[in-house]
């Protein structure tokens, strides 16, 4: 079936559905990070507080019956009431405080669109392997078990107006303060009219994907294929999805940090010096602050040593490198610069999963784990939304893990199933 005869609305729309929640005493104990952020060890220290930890479900191994056990935990757990079903279908506010942090949305069925239309976009090309991970778990448990994050652009008052209300005055369905203080709440929208308020202000917006890239490609291609299988309109033409009024609460956009394992510190700043200006510097604080401070493409080398702030790239060498098929301002970006022309001229690498390493927001565990690998980090500054948008407004992508928005929605404090969303 072709793509032009899915479902596929002229806005932005999210339904309302029955969320599947956890009945347990200690709600922070069975929650987790977002699947990409989840290390192994996490999975241990995660099973080790709580047996019913939702990583069970989102990271069920690396066997092959890993999927299928997914669905057999999913249905036990449904069976014996860990996970308990709501009445009414509901949109959830959700709610993360804690200090330096205040973020507030709507959780819901997002109607799937054709990227074509523009309403839903995204920023960043996907890996057909993690795709396809996704696929087969979403297939085969038949469920959306975490929200992707998206960002919009409302009118700041009709839909924004009423999250803060119900945040405000409303009893929570959901308090939970997990160890990092961030305390998250959820309260649930069922009467009509509030439904209907919600529906009309996002109606005419679009929306970025912050976070969830690969479960979007997943939702799309699930959908593909349940009606190629001939099931017709149903719950696969809806994805999970957080919604978030960025004119209200803007998100925190951090950077993404490379470690290149192998590759000795001194040695990749020797052979930076032949393309950029190198700076030494006795310690990691003092090159952060001297990259914060910079104009113009930068980044830090940090592992075992002094650390390397490069600026000042060669302009020639730097135009040669990159693609003349991208625009000036996908050109420009740090992260088009370090996929095109610090990894593969200057080191004669590629920044794929198999020769790159990723550290989210932490420069320090970044200079950590290089050294552990007798390697070097690659610090790179953040982007900002204004860059973010304007690509992916373009039609563009940009690098792969070039952004990490937040603060991300907490995994397990409402999920989707099929039978029930």
């Amino acid at each position: 079936m072709a793509i032009s005869e899915l479902p596929s609305p002229d806005g932005l729309v999210l339904h309302p559905f029955r969320g599947v929640r956890f009945a347990v005493d200690d709600l922070a104990a069975v929650t987790s990070p977002p699947y990409d952020l989840v290390s192994p060890e996490d999975v241990r220290s995660l099973l080790d507080v709580h047996p019913n930890n939702v990583v069970r479900l989102i990271l069920p191994g690396a066997d092959q019956h890993r999927y299928s056990e997914a669905r057999e935990t999913l249905r036990s757990w449904l069976e014996s009431g860990v996970l308990t079903v709501d009445d009414l279908p509901s949109l959830y506010v959700y709610e993360q405080s804690g200090p330096d942090v205040l973020l507030r949305g709507l959780i819901g069925d997002l109607a799937l669109s054709e990227l074509e239309k523009g309403i839903v976009l995204p920023h960043e090309n996907v890996m057909p392997a993690t795709v396809a991970d996704r696929l087969a778990l979403m297939k085969t448990t038949e469920s959306n078990l975490e929200p992707i994050f998206l960002v919009y652009e409302g009118d700041g008052v009709s839909a924004s107006g009423l999250v803060d209300e119900v945040a405000t005055t409303r009893p929570p369905l959901v308090d939970v303060r997990l160890g990092d203080g961030i305390v998250h709440r959820l309260w649930a929208l069922t009467e009509p009219a509030e439904l209907q308020t919600v529906a009309d202000a996002l109606y005419g917006c679009r929306a970025l994907i912050a976070d969830g890239h690969h479960r979007y490609a997943t939702y799309l291609a699930l959908q593909r294929d349940y009606h190629d299988e001939g099931r017709g309109p149903g719950p696969w033409d809806f994805g999970l999805a957080l919604l978030v009024d960025s004119r209200v609460y803007p998100p925190d956009l951090k950077a993404i940090h490379r470690v290149i394992p192998g590759l000795p510190l001194e040695e990749a700043a020797a052979r930076a010096k032949g393309a950029w200006q190198v700076h030494e510097f006795a310690h990691l604080e003092e090159a952060l602050e001297a990259l914060a401070a910079s104009t113009g493409p930068a980044f830090v080398l940090a592992g075992d040593g002094p650390c390397h702030l490069l600026t000042g790239p060669d302009p020639v060498q730097l135009q040669h490198a990159m693609p003349s098929g991208h625009s000036d301002a996908w050109n420009s970006l740090v992260t088009s610069i370090l996929s095109e022309f610090l990894l593969p001229k200057v080191w004669g690498l590629q920044d794929d999963e198999q020769t790159v390493r990723i550290v989210h927001h932490d420069p320090f565990l970044a200079a950590q784990m290089a050294r552990r690998e007798s390697g070097t980090a690659v610090i790179v500054p953040p982007l900002t939304v204004e860059n973010v948008l304007a690509i992916a407004a373009g039609g563009e992508r940009v690098p792969r893990k070039s952004t990490s928005f937040g603060p991300k929605p907490r995994t397990g404090l409402v999920l989707r199933t099929f039978a029930t969303g």
